[in-house]
């Protein structure tokens, strides 16, 4: 439990106004589907791309068994979610 509140991720200000941008762009356009979904990418985006070393450490390699999984996992729920989000059952 130590790691978790010791971990400083810091997440640029130009990527949460651009989340804060697009969501507010798919509520708007009223779709709320759309919203979620970006808002999971940015997430995804934000605990590999940015908290990879926090969780890894810096010697970790770039590419190995645990990386590919966590992103493909990842990469699945993301098109799972569209898939179900955007099916339309009239």
């Amino acid at each position: 439990m130590d790691v978790i509140y010791s971990t400083l991720l810091a997440i640029p200000l130009y990527q949460v106004g651009l989340l804060l941008a697009l969501s507010t762009l798919g509520l708007l356009f009223g779709s709320v589907r759309i919203a979620l979904i970006i808002n999971y990418m940015f997430v995804l985006y934000w605990g590999y791309g940015l908290g990879r070393e926090a969780a890894l450490g810096e010697g970790a390699p770039a590419l190995n068994l645990f990386n590919l999984c966590y992103f493909g996992f990842g990469l699945a729920i993301i098109v799972l979610a569209v898939i179900g989000l955007l099916h339309r059952t009239d």
